[in-house]
């Protein structure tokens, strides 16, 4: 608050607004229409594991010339299997270049030595 007046909420650079769907809050209403989605397949059963945004080790933190370097990680919105796959899965509405960076980088990391599946919707 600045002197007493209520702030205004920050806008999202691309437009995505959050979207609410029990405790859960989603960084935009495309990513909680997905996970309904992914929700009614595992009632169904054609879907398993499904797990919300599963974290990947990109590179360690490390120190250099006496400073430290946070670590880099990919962070997915959901993990699952499916058919005998495992897939992981990213919804975007704009890819920006840190995002490609990260999702070739996982892709080299993970998915390629372990036959994963890397889906964008």
């Amino acid at each position: 608050m600045i002197y007493g007046l209520p702030r205004k909420p920050k806008r999202n650079k691309y437009g995505a607004k959050k979207a609410k769907s029990g405790d859960i809050v989603f960084s935009s209403k495309k990513e909680r229409r997905r996970h309904a989605l992914l929700l009614l397949l595992v009632k169904s059963g054609a879907v398993t594991n499904l797990e919300l945004q599963p974290r990947f080790l990109l590179m360690p933190g490390f120190q250099f010339m006496g400073r430290a370097v946070r670590k880099l990680e990919y962070i997915a919105d959901f993990q699952y299997d499916m058919d005998g796959k495992h897939i992981v899965e990213d919804v975007k509405g704009y890819k920006t270049e840190p995002y490609r960076m990260k999702a070739k980088l996982f892709q080299h990391q993970y998915a390629l030595p372990n036959g994963w599946e890397f889906h964008e919707t």
